[in-house]
């Protein structure tokens, strides 16, 4: 694989926590196998979940984006700890 100044290699076997507005029925929380689906905030869902590549995280995105959900934030899940994240 390539490097681009070490971005590729930054996706690669780690946790992420996807912050999204609106609530998952269990029928959406089903195409998300493998993530831990939490409510948070005023209406806004965490998923939380180990993705192998970028390419994962990218098609994530894309079904999120798919379902019509909006995004709040994407954050390695080692990040996102000093009070950034809303």
């Amino acid at each position: 694989m390539e490097d681009f100044g070490g971005i590729a290699r930054k996706a690669e076997g780690r946790v992420f926590r996807i912050r999204v507005e609106g609530r998952f029925d269990r029928r959406q929380a089903d195409w998300f196998e493998g993530f831990d689906i939490q409510p948070a905030g005023e209406g806004e869902t965490v998923l939380t979940g180990s993705l192998p590549d970028q390419a994962a995280l990218h098609g994530l995105l894309k079904k999120l984006r798919g379902l019509g959900v909006s995004l709040i934030s994407v954050n390695p899940a080692d990040e996102g700890r000093g009070g950034n994240e809303r």
